[in-house]
């Protein structure tokens, strides 16, 4: 699961409706929404490079939006 309110809030932050992220990505606006709507579990490795890349996301950015699981179980070990 990704943070899909903060990728959301990046969207906004840099001046794009999700339509114009799916043009950019080429995909299908409707296939961008299903994959916010799934909680971003449906999003491929290439697809999230496609998004840092479009969205100009740092590497702290990319790690708050994408690796939220990863993170989280980390600082419970």
């Amino acid at each position: 699961m990704i943070n899909v309110n903060k990728l959301k809030g990046k969207i906004v932050e840099k001046g794009l409706s999700v339509e114009q992220l799916a043009e950019q990505m080429q995909i299908n606006k409707s296939t961008l929404y299903r994959k916010l709507a799934s909680g971003g579990e449906l999003f491929t490795i290439k697809e999230a490079n496609m998004i840092a890349k479009i969205l100009e996301l740092d590497f702290k950015e990319v790690n708050d939006i994408f690796l939220i699981r990863v993170s989280r179980n980390m600082r419970q070990k």
